[in-house]
């Protein structure tokens, strides 16, 4: 750390607050808290009581101390809508060029999912979206890819889409299990895709962004179905994780592919 902080108490706090969120949901005891950050225990349990007080951290059943539900809450807000779309506007942009296809960001709201961002390389056939535009999540490369890593079993996932499957003129027979087949698929792959399910002609892979093991957002890559085949879409994935990846704030993640046996203890 350059130089001191001129508010010796606040930066104690932020300290603190970093070492726990380096620790880990395991949290640490006030010992090795102390010892970590070379401060006496008194003055650090006095930091962590006010932390407390404001539920900045809390205490698990053994008495080791961890970030709590105050600091996870800004930490959502922050990565949500306005925020997530500015930290990674740049990193969309550069896929777009990369890639030479349309990509979105996207988040899940409900059943559906929201596009908060958008960009699209100059070509004479483009994707009809909007930013702000909603779309069923079951139907979407965006929504699937972020419910491939929500959902780790068939009926929890049921029982959040209760209503009436979205019926498309081009999947008039898919179903729930046809999408939970798909979020299967999608976990060992690494990526999601959706086939004219949305709009005739056109084809769409997803990745998700995730907290810790928690989605929070999507990146999709949107091209006409003549140039999107099974190899281009493993290319075009590799391509989003090469992009985005490095461009994540810290705490973010792309989703990677799980093998069959890992998923199958899961489920």
């Amino acid at each position: 750390m350059a130089g001191n902080s001129p508010l010796g108490s606040v930066d104690k706090a932020l300290r603190a607050l970093q070492r726990l969120g380096d620790a880990g949901a395991g949290g640490l005891p006030l010992t090795r808290l102390a010892a970590d950050l070379g401060l006496n225990k008194s003055s650090i349990h006095r930091t962590l009581a006010a932390l407390r007080h404001r539920g900045f951290v809390e205490q698990d059943q053994n008495g080791n101390y961890r970030l709590g539900p105050s600091l996870l809450a800004i930490a959502d807000s922050h990565l949500r809508d306005e925020s997530l779309r500015s930290l990674m506007h740049n990193a969309l942009a550069a896929l777009c060029a990369k890639a030479g296809e349309t990509c979105h960001l996207g988040v899940l709201t409900g059943e559906q999912v929201v596009y908060i961002d958008k960009v699209e390389p100059q070509r004479a056939i483009r994707i009809w979206s909007e930013i702000g535009w909603r779309n069923p999540a079951l139907t979407t490369a965006l929504g699937r890819a972020i419910l491939s890593q929500k959902y780790v079993d068939f009926e929890s996932f049921a029982a959040a889409f209760p209503g009436d499957f979205p019926r498309r003129a081009s999947q008039p027979r898919a179903s729930l299990k046809t999408v939970w087949q798909e979020l299967l698929d999608a976990r060992k792959r690494g990526f999601s895709r959706e086939e004219q399910e949305n709009e005739p002609g056109v084809t769409c892979i997803g990745v998700a962004i995730l907290r810790d093991t928690q989605p929070v957002a999507a990146i999709s890559i949107t091209a006409p179905v003549e140039r999107m085949d099974s190899r281009r879409q493993t290319v075009l994935a590799r391509m989003l994780n090469d992009c985005i990846g490095p461009a994540l704030p810290p705490g973010l993640s792309l989703q990677h592919p799980i093998r069959q046996k890992a998923a199958a203890r899961r489920r």
